[in-house]
């Protein structure tokens, strides 16, 4: 190992080491504080370590050009992190009422995101998927944690089932692309493709099985089968952690393989993110309506929007130029932070309102939350806006911009059919809005319903992500502007 290959691994080098002092620290300590506390000290620093490389402006290949470290990995691992650390604050008092607060938990949620990371860097094919491996396999054994739960143990099935099936769609799609290019680094497979050495029937299909492996990794349809079932069956608290940091680092892992890689086959993957995007606007919002329960309502949710990330991703190239490309791949980016931000207060609030032996899971539960507990529905009311694409909320000006990249791309049809899906989905979140503040809780649920005792931390972070809403939404250019000169940084311009 050289320096340079040094200094680019350290973060992931020193996530990795620093999992094994937690685990085995573990062992010995009395209590979950110490594998708790150390693991957001472990995140701060990586955190603080992400900003100073960030701020150096440098981009370093490493192993081989099997590794990097630019601008885009930084952001979106600084994303993961604080994804990762607010889902452990907020969910520590869920996880305790329920006998789950284990150092499997964070043992397990740090390793999957050790996996994130290694995907957001990769610029090998070989390194993506180990990267994904470790992510998947760390899911799915967070998924199952609760093994006296019958749903989460079958939840945990069908995700691994369904896991290993896009897994081996996109191993095959690898093995292709490296018989179409003769390598699996991902610049120089770029680069046979422009010199037209790559063999284009096998690209064409190896593109078909890469886009389907990465399709199951966002939740998009026709690859959505396993989203309501594990967001429903899991304990909310890895919902949470499912619905925040792994969708980060789907997307980087589009980006360098779509973008980086086969950019010069745009005009045949293009087609493939329009059929998957339509799908997934048309059947998550349709689905969504008919939901009780509120999780699958979510669930259904997420998939109409990464739709709308897939719309951005198609939008880069257009008449085989790349003039909407910085726009395009900076809206994507730019959505994806603030969902997961939006998604991030969501699931949290679902966490607050259960109690020890509540699951706050169906819209019914949410009647009379006004009453309740008025702060808790104003900020829901907000995050509902956001989802809805209400203004000043940032989910309207997420919106805005993928509208804005996929018109100027010429592809109005595509931005009225988002707009039409859109409307649509603003049935069912308005839906909550009037159980919160126009429907009655029967006196015996006002007066028993339990609802988390959560820390002075957590509900300071839970209300700090309604707050970003609603700055973001007012003040959305210097998190625009930041994914915009990222962009411009990975794509040379």
């Amino acid at each position: 190992m050289t320096k340079t290959d040094f200094i680019a691994v350290f973060p992931e080098l020193a996530l990795f080491i620093w999992v094994c002092v937690l685990l085995v620290g573990d062992l010995f300590a009395k209590d979950r504080r110490f594998i708790h506390y150390g693991s957001l000290l472990g995140l701060t620093c990586l955190a603080i370590l992400s900003v100073g490389y960030f701020n150096d402006a440098s981009s370093i290949s490493a192993f081989g050009h099997s590794f990097v470290s630019d601008a885009l990995a930084h952001l979106l691992k600084i994303a993961a992190y604080l994804a990762t650390a607010i889902t452990f604050v907020l969910s520590r008092q869920y996880l305790e009422d329920r006998g789950l607060l284990k150092g499997e938990f964070y043992g397990l949620a740090l390793c999957a995101l050790l996996g994130q990371m290694i995907m957001i860097s990769s610029s090998n094919l070989l390194t993506v998927y180990l990267g994904l491996e470790l992510m998947s396999l760390s899911l799915y054994a967070l998924v199952a944690l609760h093994r006296e739960n019958k749903v989460a143990t079958e939840s945990a099935m069908k995700y691994f089932v369904l896991g290993a099936l896009a897994s081996g769609f996109l191993l095959y799609g690898i093995s292709m692309l490296y018989g179409a290019t003769g390598t699996f680094d991902i610049s120089t497979m770029a680069t046979q493709i422009v010199s037209g050495r790559a063999n284009q029937s096998i690209l064409v299909f190896a593109t078909v099985f890469i886009v389907a492996g990465l399709s199951f990794k966002f939740g998009v349809a026709p690859f959505h089968m396993w989203v309501p079932d594990v967001y429903q069956g899991s304990p909310t608290a890895v919902t949470l952690l499912l619905a925040a940091a792994p969708k980060i680092a789907a997307l980087g892992l589009a980006i360098r393989i779509l973008v980086e890689g086969l950019s010069a086959v745009a005009a045949d993957w293009q087609p493939m993110l329009w059929t998957v995007a339509i799908a997934s606007l048309v059947l998550g919002n349709l689905t969504a309506i008919m939901q009780s329960n509120f999780k699958r309502m979510l669930a259904y949710s997420t998939i109409s929007h990464m739709g709308f990330v897939m719309l951005g991703l198609s939008a880069g190239y257009a008449n085989g130029n790349s003039f909407n490309a910085v726009e395009a791949y900076s809206a994507a980016v730019f959505y994806m932070l603030t969902y997961v931000i939006t998604t991030l207060g969501t699931f949290g609030l679902i966490l607050f309102m259960a109690g020890k032996g509540f699951e706050a899971e169906n819209i019914e539960d949410l009647k009379g939350l006004n009453q309740r507990r008025p702060g808790l529905a104003f900020l829901m009311l907000i995050l509902m806006f956001s989802l809805t694409g209400i203004p000043p909320t940032v989910g309207f000006y997420a919106k805005l911009t993928i509208l804005q990249a996929v018109w100027l791309a010429g592809q109005e049809w595509l931005a009225l059919i988002a707009i039409f899906a859109s409307l649509v989905g603003a049935f069912y979140y308005l839906k909550i809005v009037k159980a919160m503040y126009f429907d009655s809780a029967d006196t015996v649920a006002l007066n028993t319903w339990p609802g988390a005792v959560q820390t002075g931390s957590a509900h300071a972070l839970l209300g700090i992500t309604g707050l970003s809403v609603l700055a973001l939404g007012l003040l959305p250019g210097p998190l625009l502007s930041l994914c915009g000169a990222t962009l411009k940084n990975l794509l040379g311009i």
